[in-house]
């Protein structure tokens, strides 16, 4: 496959704009460094465009043409394969675009890349919060031999960035991170939790948020039997109508000002993971971006 060939999100269907005047800015980013599992998020990015291509416009829920949204897709950026690098080049990347009145919607990737972004978004936006939706707590110091893992995410930006948080769909934990949550008195959603024909949850997660949020979507923490194609699939994940809805909840009631989906692996053969994924994308244009 040819990563170096421009793709805009949605194809042809979609009304391109120029980045001067977008409303909307895909950013795909082409990273993975040192995997726990399964690989291939790497590549993610590229195979969530593709499925792009084979969207419909017009979204079901609220009749609203995404594809007039005013997007601007940039090429792709292929950061240096170094954790410390890596990130900083993706934090560069991300502050020319993050911007008031432009949405910066990033595809990973694998979930190291939000400690870039959200770094981005933390030095744009005032007071800054995150939702991160995802399998795992994301709360080591160090794994596989460095600070900026994709399991590290959410303890950089407790410990660095310092910017408050809400994790959603939790049910993977290490001994670390256990003693962590208990050491902070953080107040994660594990998913044998959340009530799934009852959405009262989301009230509260949206409750413990600022104004301002950036959104961290980590496929996994979908269930594996939606998105099966994820380097560290766990069972018992939420349902795409869930994420769609504490999505929709969220843009109705906070100001989103940037997200990004990592965590992609294709797999061979099948399309379902990579076009949920750009269906998910989709759906945070409709109810994200005003």
């Amino acid at each position: 496959m040819d990563f170096s060939a421009y793709i805009p999100f949605g194809g042809p269907d979609v009304r391109p704009e120029s980045l001067d005047r977008s409303k909307v800015v895909v950013l795909p980013v082409y990273y993975e460094v040192a995997p726990s599992y399964g690989a291939g998020s790497g590549e993610g990015a590229y195979h969530m465009l593709r499925a792009s291509e084979e969207l419909e416009c017009m979204d079901e829920e609220t009749f609203v043409n995404w594809g007039e949204a005013g997007i601007h897709t940039l090429p792709a950026l292929i950061p240096a394969a170094d954790p410390e690098g890596g990130i900083i080049e993706i934090r560069r990347a991300a502050s020319r675009y993050m911007e008031p009145g432009r949405f910066l919607l990033t595809l990973g990737g694998d979930h190291a890349v939000s400690i870039g972004l959200i770094g981005a978004a933390a030095h744009t936006y005032h007071g800054v919060g995150v939702l991160q939706i995802d399998a795992h707590l994301d709360l080591r110091d160090h794994y596989n031999g460095h600070r900026n893992n994709h399991a590290c995410v959410m303890r950089r930006v407790a410990d660095d960035i310092k910017a408050p948080f809400v994790q959603v769909g939790i049910r993977s934990v290490s001994p670390e991170e256990a003693q962590y949550v208990r050491e902070k008195g953080l107040r994660p959603f594990f998913a044998h939790d959340i009530d799934p024909a009852d959405d009262a949850w989301m009230d509260e997660v949206i409750e413990r948020l600022p104004e301002n949020v950036y959104l961290t979507l980590d496929l996994d923490g979908l269930d594996p039997s939606v998105v099966p194609g994820t380097g560290t699939p766990e069972p018992g994940g939420l349902s795409y109508r869930q994420v769609v809805r504490l999505i929709r909840k969220l843009g109705a009631r906070r100001r989103v000002i940037a997200a990004d989906i990592n965590e992609l692996a294709k797999i061979e053969g099948a399309q379902v993971s990579e076009f949920t994924a750009a269906r998910l994308a989709a759906k945070i244009i409709v109810y994200c971006c005003g």
